[in-house]
């Protein structure tokens, strides 16, 4: 598939069928989301796969709709920051940002092979720490159900080119 056409086809699903996903597509999502780069190639990103079933209870903790538990599995996506690249400059931690583009590489690797995602940064992170027994020095950044969609993507709105780009300055 084009790469235009797999980013305009991936869309945040609110609806998921309960049908497992074969380990053969779920070994290929997570390769392309461990292949990611990072800053420095310090890959300071750990992913914690959550079956649902069962788990419902617990997971509305983090997330309070039905939707984030009807997929079979939830990601979590967590920096470790002790192991993120600093700038020297401003003493900036790259780990979130490597969060973001790994998760980005598991939602298009998702996409690509029919599996739907949805984004998810409103969560209580008290409750992710707890439900999921993290550690002090790993930080919950991003959530995503991961399974087949059971709704239909809407029109995407985005602004136009010349209002999101900029030449040669702001």
């Amino acid at each position: 598939m084009d790469f235009l056409e797999l980013v305009k086809r991936r869309y945040s699903v609110r609806a998921y069928k309960p049908d497992r996903v074969e380990e053969e597509t779920l070994q290929r999502v997570l390769e392309a989301a461990r292949l990611a780069p990072t800053a420095a190639n310090r890959q300071p990103v750990r992913l914690i796969l959550v079956s649902t079933a069962g788990r419902e209870a617990a997971l509305r903790r983090i997330y309070d709709r039905d939707w984030f538990v009807q997929a079979p599995l939830v990601v979590c996506a967590c920096a470790v920051l002790a192991e993120g690249w600093v700038r020297q400059y401003d003493g900036k931690n790259y780990a979130i940002v490597d969060v973001a583009i790994v998760v980005d590489h598991l939602t298009l690797a998702a996409a690509e092979l029919g599996l739907g995602t949805c984004w998810v940064g409103a969560f209580d992170p008290q409750a992710a720490r707890q439900v999921l027994g993290l550690p002090d020095d790993v930080e919950p950044v991003a959530f995503t159900p991961l399974g087949y969609p059971a709704d239909q993507p809407r029109p995407k709105q985005r602004k136009a080119m010349d209002e999101f780009v900029r030449y040669d300055g702001w």
